[in-house]
């Protein structure tokens, strides 16, 4: 229920109002009966009497009595500056971001290393797309998704945040990855459907094979953009030894192969970051795509008003108090 700009959390307290008919009736019918009548044989004397404001103001107390009930019935139905959701159309496109976060992703090619300097480079793509549904799966030896559609960006990147490498089971289950991301896509409405696979590795757990699962992506008209991260030839990786944390070099390995496969076959590309600027590079693609409509919910924060309509209702209670033990005391 809306009024003057309000919504009412509680309009069913507006029915309180109707007790003010009979009260203001019986107010009336008391006042005609309130005054006495004297018979004069003449009403001139009268006519020369001039009328002050002291006559009316005998129904200052009961009009401030009416107020104060107004304003505390507005009160008690809660008044809100805004609550309601808002329901509009976008354009936009589903994209689900597949993250690699198996121990080979704390290699210190990248600054700080790969799996930050890809979170970092998400958290920008994500809030420079407001208008898209983009959900976060991640994977190591197993998959799960962190996030699913959606278009709320700061929870998305809070989740993101959260993403640590030893969250789950090691290893590299690109095609449980990719397998998991087309489940969140495939019964998506959208026009365009996306995935973003980072991996730095090759795939050596789960039960789906990644081609199985790019040619799962293709039939549901998923794109899947590959990048294999990673430096050319070796790359620092932090191994602990009795001697405390130490940089030893290994071999950098991905399967280049099996990702561009991956990409050919569902439509999208195959990209080698071997720094940050790289990665940006996916996105600027993605931005080329076909852009769809999608329905998006925006919720307006309400703000409770009730205090104010409360506050005025008790003063105006009290100044009728005031009054009718002051200026408009009645003498018997």
């Amino acid at each position: 229920m809306s009024i003057l700009g309000f919504e009412f959390a509680n309009p069913n307290y507006f029915l309180l109002l109707v007790l003010l008919v009979p009260m203001i009736l019986w107010y009336i019918f008391r006042e005609k009966k309130s005054h006495a009548d004297l018979q004069f044989s003449s009403l001139k004397v009268f006519k020369t009497i001039k009328h002050t404001g002291r006559l009316w103001l005998r129904h200052v107390l009961f009009a401030l009595q009416v107020l104060a009930i107004l304003f505390l019935v507005v009160a008690l139905a809660r008044p809100q500056s805004s609550n309601s959701w808002e329901t509009y159309t976008s354009e936009g496109i589903d994209i689900v971001l597949a993250l690699d976060i198996s121990g080979s992703m704390l290699a210190r090619d990248f600054n700080p290393d790969r799996l930050e300097a890809a979170k970092e480079v998400a958290t920008k793509f994500i809030l420079e797309r407001p208008q898209d549904k983009i959900g976060l799966v991640v994977f190591a030896g197993e998959s799960f998704t962190q996030c699913p559609l959606t278009t709320d960006q700061a929870v998305l990147v809070n989740l993101l945040r959260e993403v640590k490498s030893g969250m789950i089971e090691d290893g590299t289950g690109m095609g449980l990855g990719l397998a998991n991301a087309v489940n969140r896509l495939k019964d998506s409405p959208a026009k365009s459907k996306v995935v973003i696979l980072l991996t730095d590795g090759v795939n050596n757990r789960g039960s789906v094979a990644p081609v199985t699962a790019a040619e799962l992506a293709k039939t549901y008209g998923i794109r899947v953009y590959t990048v294999g991260v990673g430096t050319y030839g070796e790359a620092p990786y932090p191994v602990q030894t009795p001697f405390g944390l130490q940089m030893q070099n290994v071999p950098v390995e991905i399967d280049e192969e099996v990702l561009q496969q991956i990409a050919l076959l569902t439509g999208g590309e195959y990209f080698r970051a071997t720094d940050n600027d790289k990665l940006q590079q996916i996105y600027q693609q993605i931005d080329k795509l076909e852009k769809s409509k999608i329905e998006v919910k925006h919720f307006s924060k309400k703000e409770e008003q009730y205090f104010l309509f409360g506050l005025i209702g008790m003063c105006l209670l009290l100044v009728q108090a005031v009054l009718r033990y002051t200026v408009l005391r009645k003498i018997p």
